[in-house]
């Protein structure tokens, strides 16, 4: 038999603990080195961002400038397919001046198609053994020509439409007045410049249709016997049955 006073000494001893797993008196050593890191590298961080910060003060400070001094960043746009040059009419332009502006673009294209007409016809003319001069000519005609017309009078006009300014229409039509004596002289062809072949106008045509009097004699045959009004008469003939 158990003896009732062994029983209670032995439930009335406290209980034993096991062994802490880890030392209370052990510390956590942390490197100098990489605090230092840490704060060199703060101060790097701070620094590059006070430099962002007056760069971007200087760079509205020159932003500002341009903007009271009237000046326009214009990007380019136009062609779409390789952008030269900047033009938007239908933003840039007052409603009321848009169609005048747009009559003034027609006339630049139409200078540009003209002038690659010229080199054209002249490069034809040079293949059938006029000399290489005339077909040198008509290159300087185009590399001047287009970007001086788009300098010297489409842009002042473009921008005078834009701002209203009273000095930039008086370039334009200053500038326009040459324009419009090239275009004559370039129609004309007078013999001035190695007679006048190196523009496709009125005079050399007469020239090459008098040297060529079998060409003139069967195109006033042809004019004669009336074969121009029964070819028009075909034409419109068969335009409507391929519409039908």
């Amino acid at each position: 038999m158990l003896n009732p006073g062994r029983v209670a000494a032995a439930t009335s001893r406290p209980l034993s603990l096991p062994p802490e797993p880890y030392d209370r008196v052990a510390t956590i050593d942390i490197s100098l080195d990489s605090s230092m890191d840490l704060k060199a590298k703060e101060k790097e961080l701070q620094a590059k961002e006070a430099e962002l910060k007056k760069r971007e003060q200087e760079l509205k400070r020159k932003e500002d400038a341009i903007a009271h001094a009237g000046i326009v960043i214009e990007e380019k746009n136009w062609p779409p397919f390789f952008p030269l040059i900047h033009h938007n009419i239908a933003n840039e332009i007052p409603i009321h001046l848009q169609r005048v502006q747009y009559v003034a673009f027609t006339t630049f294209l139409g200078l540009v198609l003209c002038l690659l007409w010229n080199f054209v016809a002249v490069t034809t003319a040079w293949i059938k053994g006029e000399g290489p001069t005339i077909w040198f000519l008509a290159i300087i005609y185009i590399i001047t020509g287009v970007p001086g017309a788009y300098v010297l009078w489409y842009r002042p006009l473009y921008r005078a439409m834009r701002t209203d300014s009273a000095l930039k229409f008086g370039w334009f039509f200053l500038f326009y007045l040459l324009h419009i004596g090239f275009c004559i002289f370039a129609a004309v062809a007078p013999p001035v410049i190695f007679k006048g072949k190196s523009l496709v106008g009125i005079l050399p045509a007469v020239n090459i249709l008098g040297d060529n009097a079998l060409v003139g004699q069967v195109y006033m045959y042809f004019r004669g016997s009336g074969k121009a009004a029964e070819m028009r008469r075909e034409a419109a003939r068969g335009t409507v049955m391929a519409a039908l």
